[in-house]
């Protein structure tokens, strides 16, 4: 079984940064694709970023792109979402999650585990 905790999540100010975090219980981290969700509220869970199970490879929502990077330490089964730049539409619970397989996916249906959420709120 698969644990993903994420953390770091906290209040910000516009223009700010934050760093999220997520953990992986288990033997297999490097062979699962990770990626970055969130849910404002009254939304549906969007794609934020994801990274192959190699690191070698990512992809990022338009909205997130240039401000966004996720990367990923093998040795550390964590994975990391850097966020700079923030603004107030970036305010919503931001999930980690892990795929099966080497290749990400940009849909929340291609993914296995999930981690719990952590808020993150940006004020004007």
């Amino acid at each position: 079984q698969v644990q993903l905790v994420d953390s770091g999540g906290g209040l910000v100010q516009a223009g700010g940064s934050l760093r999220l975090s997520c953990a992986v219980s288990g033997r297999t981290f490097s062979s699962y694709a990770m990626g970055w969700f969130r849910q404002a509220p009254g939304k549906e869970r969007e794609f934020v970023a994801a990274i192959s199970a190699s690191g070698f490879s990512t992809y990022y929502a338009d909205s997130v792109k240039g401000r966004f990077t996720i990367y990923r330490d093998n040795a550390k089964n964590t994975v990391y979402l850097q966020m700079n730049s923030l603004k107030p539409e970036d305010t919503a619970v931001y999930y980690c999650a892990a795929r099966g397989a080497s290749y990400y996916s940009t849909t929340t249906t291609g993914y296995d585990y999930w981690g719990q959420g952590t808020q993150v709120t940006v004020s004007s």
